[in-house]
C-alpha cells in the first residue's frame, strides 16, 4: 500500500510537509467546567465521532468546546493551553487539552475532563478546584503534538461495506484545521466531495471500489491547502479499523 502527500497551491502541484506553524497568539479570558466521569476520561459518544480515541486521546486531557470553537466540527482535534487564573489553587502552565466533543455551561468556553481540570491545579489544591465548579481561565490554541504516531483514517463503525463508507481523521497533528475531504472517483477521473456527517465525520455512498484515495482541506498559519493520501484505505476496508498514513501535519 503507497501513501503519498501532495501540496496544491493554484496551478502548482508539489510533494511537501506541511511548515511549522509558530505564529503567535495572545490567550483568550474565559471560564472553565467540568463534568461528571467515574473514570475521569472523556465522553464516550463525544460529538466529534472519535469514539474510545476522544476518551483516552493525550492522556485523557480533553474536553468539550463551545460553539465558538466546535465551529460546526472543524474545531474538532485542536489543542489549546488552558489555565485557570486563580493563584492561590492554580498552576503557571495549565494544561493542554485536545478538543473531541462540543459542550458549554455557564459562559464556559470548555468543558474539561476530570483529569484535565484536576492538572490545572497545584499538587494539592485539585480537591479545592473541583469545589468551584466553574473557574475563570485563559486559553490559547497550540499545536498538537502525537510523539510516534502518523495521521490515521478510522473506517467509522457505522460503515457498511461496501455501500457506506464514513472516516474520522484520528492524530491531527499541528496547529490545523480540517475543512472538507473528498474521495477519488477513478471510473470518472474525478473528486467527489464528502459530507461532513457531523463533528470530525466525513461519509460518502457508494464509495469506488479498489482502494481509497482522499485528500482534505488543511487551513493553517499559510492558508488553505488540499493535501492527499493515495490509497490510504485498502479495497476490503472493515468498519472501526484505523489506517495509518505517512501524513504528518506540522
Amino acid at each position: 500500500m503507497g501513501f503519498s502527500l501532495k501540496f496544491h497551491c493554484c496551478l502548482m502541484s508539489v510533494m511537501v510537509l506541511l511548515p511549522t506553524l509558530c505564529y503567535a497568539q495572545d490567550y483568550v479570558k474565559s471560564r472553565a467546567t467540568y463534568y461528571g466521569s467515574p473514570d475521569c476520561l472523556g465522553t464516550p459518544r463525544g460529538a466529534c465521532g472519535y469514539g474510545e480515541f476522544g476518551r483516552t486521546v493525550n492522556d485523557a486531557n480533553v474536553a468539550g468546546a463551545s460553539y465558538r470553537l466546535y465551529k460546526n466540527g472543524t474545531g474538532c482535534g485542536t489543542c489549546y493551553q488552558v489555565r485557570c487564573t486563580n493563584p492561590q489553587l492554580c498552576t503557571d502552565n495549565g494544561v493542554n487539552i485536545v478538543v473531541t466533543d462540543y459542550g458549554e455551561g455557564d459562559n464556559t468556553d470548555f468543558i474539561l475532563s476530570p483529569r484535565a481540570y484536576s492538572r490545572m491545579a497545584q499538587s494539592d489544591k485539585a480537591a479545592e478546584l473541583f469545589a468551584y465548579g466553574v473557574v475563570e481561565v485563559e486559553h490559547k490554541r497550540i499545536p498538537c503534538r502525537y510523539s510516534g504516531y502518523k495521521m490515521q483514517f478510522k473506517v467509522h463503525e457505522r460503515s457498511k461495506y461496501p455501500n457506506y463508507l464514513a472516516i474520522v481523521i484520528l492524530y491531527q497533528a499541528g496547529q490545523t484545521e480540517i475543512l472538507a475531504a473528498d474521495i477519488w472517483q477513478a471510473d470518472c477521473k474525478e473528486w467527489i466531495g464528502m459530507r461532513r456527517a457531523y463533528g470530525a465525520v466525513f461519509d460518502t455512498t457508494y464509495p469506488p471500489s479498489g482502494a481509497v484515495t482522499l485528500r482534505f482541506q488543511v487551513q493553517g498559519s499559510a492558508g488553505v491547502y488540499w493535501v492527499q493520501a493515495s490509497n490510504v484505505i485498502p479495497s476490503d476496508w472493515k468498519a472501526g479499523v484505523a489506517y495509518e498514513s505517512d501524513i504528518e501535519l506540522e
